[in-house]
């Protein structure tokens, strides 16, 4: 038997076709990665708004205005998204939901659950 060894293989991860329990759990570690670095940032505006009275008149002009609500919503979207895909996987540490039907279904509720929870709270915000 003889093999054609063509190396390196080039894949392609965009014509790749992903599941989308897959996207899912690629979107919960990255809602992670958004919260680690947006904590930075929620640290640097509390630090402003700790330091002098005019440093929190700047703090709250900061997030009051459009960039600043976008920064929040984002944040607020992550944290959402990351809360909810962390039940999901709780609940696949107690095997329910661990078959593959039961995964897809799993995987577009959390995206479903989560869109509601950030449009509500995108209403909130503004």
């Amino acid at each position: 038997m003889s093999m054609n060894d063509d190396r390196p293989v080039d894949i392609n991860l965009l014509r790749f076709a992903w599941p989308f329990a897959a996207i899912a759990s690629i979107l919960h570690r990255v809602s992670g990665a958004i919260l680690f670095v947006g904590v930075g940032f929620l640290l640097y505006v509390a630090d402003l708004a700790l330091q002098s009275p005019a440093g929190f008149d700047a703090a709250v002009a900061a997030m009051q205005g459009i960039f600043g609500k976008l920064v929040l919503l984002g944040l607020m979207a992550a944290l959402i998204y990351h809360m909810v895909a962390g039940v999901k996987h709780l609940l696949l540490d107690f095997h329910i939901g661990d078959s593959l039907e039961a995964s897809k279904r799993f995987a577009q509720l959390t995206v479903i659950i989560s869109i509601i929870f950030i449009a509500l709270t995108g209403i909130w915000l503004w």
